[in-house]
């Protein structure tokens, strides 16, 4: 028994040969921005070489991406507060995590500071990075500034002197609350 080649798809054929260009029979213009085949082998053939940045480029480029990363946080402030002032100021779980949360992500954001902006740093740069990393850890600051707000709000802070002296009388509050059963 003779064994039969498989004979090649015609699909695999016509991925091979392209179709054979149709010359242009009428006076009907091209659309806008089509390019025929025969004028997209002539760009192609005229394609200019891409020329690498300059130094300063690259260093201005990565200065200005320092700057985005150093704003970051600054960015996630009003929506913090609005969420903190929504959660109200009495101890519940909710209110809880959000102070946690305000105090978690800008102490772990100024332990990385270097890290954040290592992928940055070069000989050119050095001091634009040092003003950036200044604005991040501001930025951190005044994340941690809203949650001491938030603590304060909900009482937690010993901002009295009867909070620190045992002999001192605590302070009258102003009205009292009384569930009714």
């Amino acid at each position: 028994m003779a064994t039969v080649a498989p004979l090649t798809p015609q699909w695999v054929l016509d991925l091979h040969c392209p179709p054979p260009v149709k010359s242009k029979q009428s006076n009907i213009p091209d659309p806008i921005g089509y390019t025929s085949i025969s004028t997209s082998k002539k760009q192609a053939s005229t394609k200019t070489v891409r020329i690498p940045p300059t130094t300063e480029e690259t260093d201005a480029l990565k200065l200005k991406k320092a700057w985005e990363i150093a704003l970051a946080p600054a960015k996630q402030l009003p929506m913090t507060a609005i969420m903190m002032y929504m959660s109200g100021n009495s101890l519940q779980i909710f209110s809880i995590m959000m102070v946690g949360m305000a105090f978690k992500n800008p102490i772990l954001g100024l332990m990385a500071t270097n890290q954040a902006f290592e992928r940055f740093e070069s000989e050119g740069n050095k001091n634009g990075l040092v003003v950036a990393k200044l604005a991040y850890v501001g930025m951190q600051v005044l994340a941690l500034a809203l949650g001491i707000w938030k603590v304060n709000g909900m009482g937690l802070l010993p901002t009295t002197r009867s909070d620190w002296l045992a002999w001192e009388m605590a302070r009258e509050p102003l009205e009292r609350a009384i569930p009714a059963f």
